[in-house]
């Protein structure tokens, strides 16, 4: 087992880039709602504890509040557990103990330079005046006894605070975003100097513990993996391959809604070339009848949804008819932000809109569950991918939602019109790779609109389909912002889609951030 640091949640939406970070210094994270028992965080044996942001008042009603026995938490060698309070978590660690927080006269937000007041483990390194990202509309007007200030900003006279007494340390900024320019540093130094973890924690020593895991769970069962030739699912075939062999059949289904080219080149991939059991089951005919007429994007998840279910269950039968026997196992690529999502102290957040991922698998499937990578953040798959030798045209590739393009044609789904889109967004995406631009975007795709434009080919008028053009640059998905490409190459591709696609005379290029946007646009 590894070191673990446990990140107890206040509601943050930063709460898994502080869980990013810790990793990133090498050492296991694991995030608890703030609601989490002492025996549930007992249990994970944590050898250090932070306390995330959040958007409550400590002062409110009903604001989540932190159990002071946390504090006082032991190691197995009877040490205490160090803790970092983060924001609110601060906050809520000073109202605690007896300290006050109060409404600031003037709400901080955005970036400060740190002055550091005392030397410390947590600011070991970290050069004066280092620009720091501050999002609060609270402060705290008096240290519970013990405590003491170590670093301040020109509008924050507590910007960080320790005890002199206990490890126990505070922040009033945020150390786990981009723009805290020596965040990354003040979070190492936290888990590594003050936590004294050993940060042996890779993607390599991962690999390895989960593939005997995953051998000693099975046996001499066998698995069934819903295979879509994303990222995800496409490392967890052949890591389970690589762990069980001939024990893993994957389930590939044609839902009519795949990218150009994807049916045939991840049968190429998995089955001629990594020799995985694969059942390929083309069921475009049912996707596409069943969204005949259905504009509405929730509608048209449900029936991806349901249709997925139904195909997966007669593709199941025909395994077990050519195995004579059944699996035992349904193995998925749940990654840990879902994980996270399911546990968040207010429940699972506002549906925006239902997870691309299908869910709710019917009971009378009687299968137990595989997650490999229940664990892990999308960046750490990749990284694991690669060292799978997972080829680079599968590991880099940009994510792609469950629905497919059924929920980038922005109305009802029919055949012609999806096959203007694949051609459209395999020219973007081609071309993407030819400038060199591919990997500079987080995600890039193609929409088609429910519009039709005048446009002028030669000498003749046309009335035809508009296509949108979508590039955001992010770390996760969570935020992003639309991504700057050159003109020139946007006027290249424009020109290509428009000229060599008949039924589109007309390229949009959305500059919508997330928020207030979505990145998809259903």
């Amino acid at each position: 087992m590894h070191q673990r640091i446990v990140i107890l949640d206040f509601g943050s939406q930063f709460t898994q880039l502080i869980a990013r970070r810790v990793r990133e210094a090498g050492v296991y994270s694991e995030i608890l709602p703030c609601t989490a028992s002492m025996e549930d965080v007992k249990a994970l044996e944590p050898h250090g504890l932070i306390l995330s942001g959040g958007p409550s008042s400590v002062y409110d009603e009903g604001a989540p509040q932190l159990n002071p026995e946390l504090l006082h938490l032991k190691r197995a060698d009877h040490s205490p557990v160090p803790v970092l309070g983060v924001c609110y978590g601060l906050q809520a660690m000073a109202h605690a103990l007896g300290g006050e927080v109060q409404p600031a006269a003037k709400r901080e937000f955005g970036r400060a330079a740190i002055r550091v007041d005392s030397d410390s483990l947590l600011f070991k390194d970290v050069p004066e005046g280092s620009n720091i990202w501050m999002s609060h509309g609270d402060h705290l007007t008096k240290l519970p006894d013990g405590y003491e200030i170590i670093a301040h900003t020109s509008n924050a006279p507590i910007a960080a605070v320790r005890s002199t007494k206990e490890p126990h340390y505070g922040v009033q900024f945020h150390p786990e975003v981009h723009h805290s320019e020596n965040g990354k540093l003040i979070l190492e130094n936290f888990a590594l100097r003050i936590c004294e973890c050993d940060g042996d924690w890779s993607a390599a020593s991962f690999i390895e513990e989960k593939k005997a895991e995953i051998k000693a769970q099975v046996g001499e069962e066998h698995v069934i993996l819903g295979l879509s030739g994303g990222v995800d699912s496409s490392v967890a075939a052949v890591l389970l391959h690589e762990a069980i062999g001939d024990q893993l059949t994957c389930i590939f289904v044609n839902n009519g809604l795949l990218r150009k080219g994807e049916w045939e080149q991840v049968q190429e991939t998995f089955r001629d070339h990594y020799h995985i059991r694969l059942k390929a089951i083309d069921a475009s005919d049912l996707f596409l009848s069943r969204l005949e007429g259905i504009s509405d994007p929730e509608r048209k998840r449900v029936i991806i949804g349901n249709a997925f279910v139904e195909v997966f269950e007669e593709g199941k039968k025909d395994i077990i008819a050519e195995l004579g026997m059944k699996p035992a196992y349904l193995a998925q690529g749940t990654l840990y932000p879902d994980v996270i999502e399911s546990v968040s102290f207010k429940g699972p957040s506002a549906t925006i809109k239902t997870h691309h991922n299908v869910g709710g698998l019917p009971a009378e499937m009687e299968l137990k569950i595989i997650e490999p990578f229940r664990e892990l953040f999308k960046d750490e798959v990749r990284a694991i991918g690669r060292l799978l030798n997972v080829p680079e045209s599968i590991v880099g590739r940009h994510p792609f939602p469950g629905p497919g393009l059924g929920i980038r044609i922005i109305g009802p789904v029919a055949k012609q019109d999806l096959d203007l889109l694949r051609e459209a967004d395999e020219i973007f995406i081609t071309e993407l790779h030819n400038f060199g631009l591919y990997d500079e975007v987080w995600q890039a795709f193609a929409v088609l609109l429910p519009v039709q434009t005048v446009g002028v080919m030669g000498d003749e008028r046309t009335y035809e389909k508009v296509c949108a053009l979508r590039a955001v640059s992010s770390v996760d998905g969570m935020t992003a912002d639309w991504s700057r490409l050159p003109f020139d190459f946007l006027a290249h591709v424009s020109n290509r889609i428009v000229n060599e696609i008949r039924g589109i005379n007309r390229t949009v290029y959305d500059i919508s951030s997330k928020p207030p946007a979505t990145i998809e646009w259903e």
